[in-house]
């Protein structure tokens, strides 16, 4: 025997009800999936970067902090020696960071890293010895970001 639910307004208006709920509920949770775990800005970046960047020796420029605004952060390192370098980035909390290496004020390269805590890197050559400075920048603040640049073995 089969048991048929009464096709009566209250039953349909009830199975639309639920759905209609079930639906809100699916809202929410995709919406909470999406967001950040805790907040960027009482964000811990030293333990943060520690996980987020390898252990390195010989770092010629390093930085890490958090973006809260649109404005670049620059940070620079003078008497770096030519050679071949990797950049290694990271950042956390949506969207993209863009690291920009400059080579007395001209232009070496341009990286980015999405910022969903995975690790990017890149390969610098540094033409002859100088000042090199390393622009970090976001459309999509506030995050946090971390990288270093070491000699390429």
């Amino acid at each position: 025997m089969v048991f048929r639910s009464p096709r009566t307004p209250e039953s349909r208006m009830l199975r639309r009800t639920l759905a209609g709920s079930a639906a809100a509920a699916a809202v929410v949770l995709a919406a909470t999936a999406c967001s950040p775990a805790g907040s960027i800005e009482s964000a811990d970046v030293p333990a943060w970067k520690a996980t987020a960047m390898p252990s390195a020796s010989r770092i010629v420029l390093e930085d890490a902090g958090k973006i809260l605004n649109r404005d670049p952060i620059v940070k620079d390192a003078s008497g770096v020696p030519a050679g071949s370098y990797t950049l290694t980035m990271s950042c956390d909390g949506g969207g993209k960071a863009f690291f920009a290496v400059t080579l007395d004020g001209k232009q070496l390269t341009e990286a980015g890293a999405a910022c969903n805590g995975s690790r990017e890197t890149a390969r610098i050559k540094v033409p002859a010895a100088g000042r090199v400075q390393l622009s970090t920048s976001s459309v999509d603040a506030p995050l946090i970001y971390a990288y270093q640049l070491v000699p390429s073995e």
